[in-house]
């Protein structure tokens, strides 16, 4: 069974609505980031801190490749990993990318208390998510098989998600 990596902006609910995913389907699910910070033994934000972005960005392709190899998986992926064209071209080898669509404003909602963000660190994250996401969109478009919006609750983007890939009842 082909795979279903679900892509988007961070805070779009790749994790949430993956493992919503998942059990509907009867697929296992992964999560890139926190499978890093297992291996790394820290968080995604100290090890951009501590190792820089490059070193993360790295670690985030040895996953992606090891996670392309098996069938049946709902991957999420990290919110930059379409920055990396050959990450994109692994992905879509394997299964089907799914574009998680949100806005600003719901970023802004759903990550308004978490700190963990080191590309939303320091004053202004309006205005910094408003930016990352309009220069990541296209390369999110252009990463996706299919583009849900995902701002309902993670079993209805679910459920969108399974009757567009037509799989999953």
């Amino acid at each position: 069974m082909p795979n279903v990596t679900l892509c988007g902006f961070m805070g779009s609910g790749k994790t949430t609505v993956g493992k919503a995913l998942a059990k509907r389907l009867g697929f296992s699910f992964a999560d890139t980031d926190a499978e890093i910070e297992n291996r790394a033994g820290m968080t995604v934000a100290e090890i951009f801190e501590k190792m820089g972005e490059p070193a993360f960005r790295r670690m985030e392709s040895e996953v992606i490749k090891e996670l392309a190899r098996l069938d049946g998986v709902v991957i999420s992926v990290g919110g930059g990993t379409v920055l990396n064209e050959e990450n994109v071209r692994t992905l879509k080898a394997c299964g089907k990318v799914v574009l998680l669509d949100v806005d600003a404003a719901t970023v802004i909602s759903r990550l308004s208390c978490d700190v963990s963000r080191p590309l939303l660190a320091g004053p202004d994250k309006e205005q910094r998510a408003e930016a990352l996401l309009s220069e990541r969109r296209p390369l999110y478009e252009a990463a996706a098989d299919i583009v849900v919006d995902g701002r309902g609750s993670a079993a209805k983007v679910a459920e969108k998600i399974a009757e567009q890939l037509k799989i999953g009842g």
